[in-house]
């Protein structure tokens, strides 16, 4: 259970890596730039809920926000019911990308999950091709400092998902993202399945299937990963599944502000 709930509240792109046969590459895949008009609010709030199988497992809210060239992404992640009894997670993460060209400028991440407390920030130095990690572990004091080599413009695990919706999401066609994390960069690619209509707390919604895949393949009999946009320019990802071999997490949308 410790570790299963550790990873309830985590956004759909964490799972993603986590859970999909990649190799890292010197060679990334362009990173398309955003199409304007598509998928990229000035201000705008998701809510969610997540279940885990069939029991209510946390609550995630993502809030974008345009700040000149930057758009910036913050999420809250929190445990409930019993599995707040069990595990309590808090998580917080924030990211930032160039609306202009899709590339992350910075991604950190403040971490509570049980007696676990680590904050980490990722900065992306395309002038000198490296990105910088520096991590501190709030319970055992320990920091870490890490440079790693960045080939290329590519996108973090939290800006991921909203730079999809940037793109025009044809069915049958799919686009492949260069994604950073672990100090490494994986290809990932969006196949742009089908059309559905899905039913939320919030409401039903005229979709786009998307599922992301490595190019090595998902691992076998571990899982799958989808995302489902509104099917207009908004492209709201308005539910999220991960299939894995100990269970199934599902967001689903419980609200929109766009004050």
């Amino acid at each position: 259970m410790n570790r299963h709930s550790r990873l309830l509240p985590i956004f759909l792109c964490a799972l993603l890596l986590a859970n999909l046969k990649a190799q890292s590459t010197n060679n990334p895949p362009v990173l398309p730039a955003p199409h304007q008009g598509l998928g990229l609010p000035a201000k705008q709030t998701l809510s969610y809920s997540v279940d885990w199988r069939v029991f209510p497992a946390g609550t995630v809210t993502f809030h974008q926000e345009a700040e000149g060239d930057a758009q910036h992404i913050t999420v809250v992640a929190d445990s409930i019911g019993a599995v707040n009894l069990i595990y309590r997670v808090s998580d917080r993460f924030q990211s930032s990308f160039d609306r202009r060209t899709g590339c992350s400028i910075a991604f950190s991440k403040q971490l509570q999950e049980g007696r676990r407390q680590v904050n980490s920030t990722l900065n992306f130095n395309y002038a000198q091709k490296k990105a910088v990690m520096e991590e501190k572990n709030l319970v055992s004091g320990i920091s870490r400092h890490q440079e790693a080599p960045l080939p290329g413009c590519v996108s973090d695990l939290l800006s991921a998902i909203f730079y999809t919706a940037s793109q025009p999401l044809q069915v049958g066609q799919s686009f492949q993202v260069p994604v950073y994390d672990a100090m490494r960069t994986i290809p990932v690619t969006m196949k742009v399945e089908s059309r559905e209509a899905v039913k939320t707390p919030s409401g039903t919604y005229q979709t786009i299937r998307v599922q992301p895949t490595a190019d090595a393949g998902v691992v076998k009999n571990r899982g799958n990963i989808w995302i489902w946009y509104t099917d207009d320019e908004r492209h709201i990802p308005v539910q999220m599944r991960a299939r894995l071999f100990w269970g199934t997490l599902t967001f689903q949308l419980t609200g929109i502000d766009s004050k």
